[in-house]
């Protein structure tokens, strides 16, 4: 037997299919309430982020057809609780099922955890430097946001790629370009500035909200999406959406102006704060 586990395009153990291969995204909860994001192969998969708990992780991968999907690592974008609030309790849970699991992460990133969400087996990353789970190639890249040292991730296999891209107050040279090698990516439309400044918030959470190292506005992502069409994108998960400074009818217009703008035919999908969303499939081309 092959040191993967792989016989004749099987999965050993796991139940799961390898060909046709594809890469999935899938989103387990997207917003202030909490964030985890599934992409996987359906031989290897990791989660971005931990702030939703073991339970919901497991019972939404249910919902989303993927009860067996595997999670070999997860990655941790920031120190925000919405990201890290379970990462402990999800370390115990994987272990528990015979799955320890690294957590990798910053160096910045960890030493801005709560001691109470720091997991068993955290792994200190570079951005910029490619490491591999299994045979994903991921990449972390910073990103502004008000936190010690935060990341996006983009995860690939083969030529096939996808990011998961949120907590950033502005559109950047190095987002853009991970952006232009993704075939999916789940991208923050945090809020309609309109909306944001006739909102609830007090004064000093709307400029927090709306500053260099806040959150992305539909016009700001929408900069972003027009950045990434320049490559091979083919699905854009509308994530982290404020629930009191924007609606889904909002970001979604947002978006299909640009791609109408390009005469691009993007998927669009807008994802749950507090539920799955349907995964996105992508062929992986080797």
């Amino acid at each position: 037997m092959p040191a993967d586990g792989v016989v004749d395009g099987d999965v050993v153990g796991r139940g799961v299919r390898l060909f046709p291969r594809d890469l999935r995204l899938c989103a387990l909860g997207s917003g202030s309430s909490g964030n985890a994001t599934y992409v996987g192969d359906g031989h290897v998969g990791v989660l971005v982020d931990a702030g939703v708990s073991a339970r919901a992780i497991a019972a939404r991968l249910g919902e989303a057809g993927m009860a067996d999907a595997p999670v070999d690592a997860v990655l941790v974008t920031h120190e925000h609780g919405d990201h890290v609030g379970f990462a402990a309790t999800l370390a115990r849970a994987l272990a528990r099922k015979g799955r320890r699991v690294p957590f990798y992460m910053t160096a910045g990133t960890r030493e801005g955890l709560p001691e109470r969400c720091v997991p068993d087996g955290v792994e200190v990353i570079e951005p910029g430097r490619t490491f591999r789970v299994a045979h994903l190639d991921i990449e972390a890249f910073r990103v502004p946001h008000d936190t010690r040292d935060p990341v996006a991730y983009r995860v690939g296999v083969g030529d096939t790629s996808v990011a998961v891209v949120t907590d950033l107050g502005k559109p950047t040279r190095t987002v853009a370009a991970h952006l232009r090698r993704c075939t999916a990516a789940l991208l923050e439309f945090n809020h309609d500035e309109e909306m944001l400044w006739n909102g609830p918030y007090p004064w000093p959470l709307k400029q927090r909200v709306r500053g260099d190292h806040g959150h992305l506005s539909n016009r700001q992502a929408s900069e972003l999406l027009s950045d990434a069409l320049a490559g091979p994108l083919r699905h854009v998960v509308l994530g982290h959406l404020s629930e009191h400074n924007n609606t889904a009818r909002h970001a979604e217009e947002a978006a299909r102006t640009v791609l109408d703008a390009f005469g691009r035919d993007v998927g669009v999908h807008v994802a749950c704060a507090r539920g799955v969303t349907e995964p996105v499939f992508v062929p992986i081309d080797d």
